[in-house]
């Protein structure tokens, strides 16, 4: 009997954003490159369930889109599928129109068919058309999908699906792990979003819902509703904060202890799900050919038809995570489709996906263990590299996604997070770089330190200047610090008069006697090559030689918006007011020469302390990483031991 990989599916809610993830308009063209809507067909009143839409009579409408196209090179280079078959439920008289795609965009016609029911309405009357397709031509890219074209009436898609016969390596069920940390509305969200797709709940064989916060999921209206309904296959687990990385340990620890799971699946808690995603993600690791981490694209939940990425990596010469090339940041799919966009089309390979939504075999956490004990940031990253060493590869898979509350209106490498930034980071280079005392990373978070400094974001930089401290203490103390790090360093803000910020109607606000700056013109891009060499050897003598005391700092220059206040702009004044990322007040800047100077050396004689040690402190935490990540160690750690 063949099984299901993927249904066609169209937005629950009725959401007209996210429409172009689910449904193209018919006409596009191009001018200058650049894709141009020349007519749109697709609204969302022609969306009649989650299963079905309507085709309007005279019109066509393509489903080669994010959600309901197959992304065939994926399926092809990863699993043991060598071929799919569509199966389209169709009402009405019209045709369908099956197409391929190469690594290139390239579209190709695969195969038609007419078709026309006995009658226009009634179950009886539906058609069901089935094409069979190969898998052995998408090497290097490519994706199938089908366009629905309706006659002199209206044709109503009943249903579809992708679907084949081959043999599954793993018929396991779902576990599913949520850590939260004070977002008990997003977690009950989350459980009814799950309790109304049957299909995934009889997938699912247990929900560790991992609560570290004070404001208890369980007392959230709506969750007693919710936890009756999911019943036994819901276990809330509380604990104290451990961070991401103590959540989804904690969930990874108890997946190991559930024999009929096979696969365990990562959720973040503050996201938007397409359940339809997480069956998608778990049919391809049980047709995987090797046990293989499945990862889910990120879509912006305040802009939904925008991709934060679609698949990343870590530069080996910085060792820096980002996407795999920048045309993928920001994809807003209303502007350029699937059919639009070529580099989708190409098999994109990733090193590492975000645990905002991530698959990984038990297999895999067997192995090769549960996460590092570095509370956020870098914790995914590192286990998709060490994964990738024990022969684990990562799979970031098109048409698996939620949408995730983006970091644009966030700016966490100035605020505690900034510890761990530099940390982890750090420690995933002595971890896992292969390059003489991990390349260019020292001197390229150096930068940024000095970078920060002539900026005088003096709070962060003495974070990343005890986050060095903390990576020449060596690997024993993670476990002990993964509850302390955190409060320790939001502790100290209040030493650093750049870290309050004034809200609308505060009479104390600074005034900026030069008022708002204006939006800079002409030479508006970042300093490179020479002007970045020349501009660092004019701006960081200056700030060591000015005068300054914060303490007495004199009345700001200008006000800057957050989006003009570029780094080399910044450097330039003794006091600055710049408004916050997300838009809620006002900080100011001021000059601190005491602090630069401090700082500054600080930065580079830990930075020069930790070069010098780096193939010693490499090989220890490389020693001590199997009981760190190991399931005894981790335990002793959620019991507070």
């Amino acid at each position: 009997m063949p099984t299901t990989l993927q249904h066609i599916v169209f937005p629950e809610n009725r959401d007209p954003d996210v429409l172009p993830l689910y449904t193209d308009p018919e006409t596009w063209s191009s001018i200058d490159g650049e894709p141009v809507r020349l007519s749109s067909v697709a609204h969302i009143d022609d969306v009649l369930s989650r299963d079905s839409a309507r085709v309007r009579s005279g019109q066509r409408v393509s489903y080669g889109t994010y959600f309901n196209a197959f992304p065939a090179a994926y399926w092809q280079r990863w699993t043991v599928v060598d071929s799919v078959a569509l199966t389209l439920r169709v009402r009405g008289a019209g045709t369908a129109i099956v197409y391929r795609t190469n690594a290139g965009g390239a579209q190709q016609r695969v195969d038609s068919r007419e078709f026309a029911s006995a009658e226009s309405t009634g179950a009886g009357s539906d058609l069901e058309l089935r094409f069979e397709l190969p898998l052995n031509n998408f090497g290097d890219g490519g994706w199938y999908w089908f366009d629905l074209i309706a006659g002199e009436s209206d044709v109503t898609l009943v249903g579809g699906d992708w679907s084949t016969d081959a043999e599954s390596t793993s018929t396991g069920r779902l576990s599913l792990g949520m850590t939260t940390y004070n977002k008990p509305d997003y977690c009950v969200a989350t459980l009814e979003n799950i309790a109304g797709n049957p299909a995934l709940v009889d997938a699912i064989d247990r929900i560790f819902l991992v609560d570290q916060g004070t404001r208890k999921v369980r007392d959230e209206a709506g969750f007693d509703a919710v936890a009756a309904r999911l019943g036994e296959t819901l276990n809330v687990i509380e604990q104290g904060n451990l961070g991401g990385s103590g959540g989804f340990s904690r969930a990874m620890a108890e997946t190991l202890d559930r024999p009929d799971s096979d696969f365990l699946l990562l959720l973040d808690d503050d996201v938007e799900f397409e359940t339809e995603s997480a069956l998608r993600a778990l049919q391809f690791g049980r047709f995987s050919r090797e046990p293989t981490i499945v990862g889910g694209h990120m879509f912006d939940l305040l802009d939904k038809p925008v991709l934060h990425a679609w698949a990343e990596v870590v530069r080996p010469g910085p060792f820096m995570w980002g996407p795999s090339f920048p045309e993928q940041s920001r994809h807003d799919f209303r502007a350029s489709n699937l059919r639009q966009t070529p580099w989708m089309h190409a098999r994109l390979d990733s090193d590492y996906n975000g645990w905002w939504m991530c698959l990984i075999p038990k297999r895999v956490i067997a192995e090769v263990g549960l996460s590092l004990p570095v509370f956020i940031k870098w914790d995914d990253a590192e286990y998709g590299l060490r994964a990738r060493e024990h022969g684990f590869r990562t799979v970031s898979l098109p048409g698996v996604a939620l949408w995730h509350v983006s970091w644009l209106d966030k700016d966490d490498t100035q605020d505690w997070q900034a510890f761990f930034h530099t940390r982890n980071r750090i420690i995933a280079g002595l971890l896992h770089s292969r390059e003489p005392r991990g390349g260019l990373m020292l001197q390229n978070s150096g930068r940024q330190d000095l970078k920060k400094l002539l900026n005088m974001q003096y709070y962060a930089v003495q974070l990343a200047v005890d986050a060095l401290r903390s990576v020449l203490d060596g690997p024993n103390g993670l476990h002990a610090d993964i509850g302390r790090a955190m409060p320790r360093a939001r502790s100290i803000a209040a030493e650093f008069p750049e870290t309050r910020v004034y809200r609308s109607g505060d009479p104390e606000t600074p005034v900026a006697r030069g008022g708002r700056a204006l939006p800079q013109l002409g030479e508006s891009r970042s300093p490179a090559g020479l002007r970045l060499a020349l501009f660092t050897l004019k701006a960081t003598p200056k700030h060591w030689l000015r005068n300054g005391d914060e303490r007495n700092a004199p009345e700001p220059e200008l006000e800057y918006a957050k989006r003009d206040a570029n780094w080399w702009r910044v450097p330039g004044h003794h006091s600055v007011v710049v408004g916050t990322a997300d838009g809620a007040g006002k900080a100011w800047y001021r000059h601190d020469r005491a602090k630069f100077r401090r700082l500054l050396k600080e930065s580079r004689a830990l930075t020069r302390e930790i070069s010098r040690n780096w193939d010693r402190l490499a090989a220890e935490y490389r020693a001590a990483l199997p009981e760190l990540v190991s399931v005894e160690e981790w335990r002793k750690t959620f019991e507070g031991r």
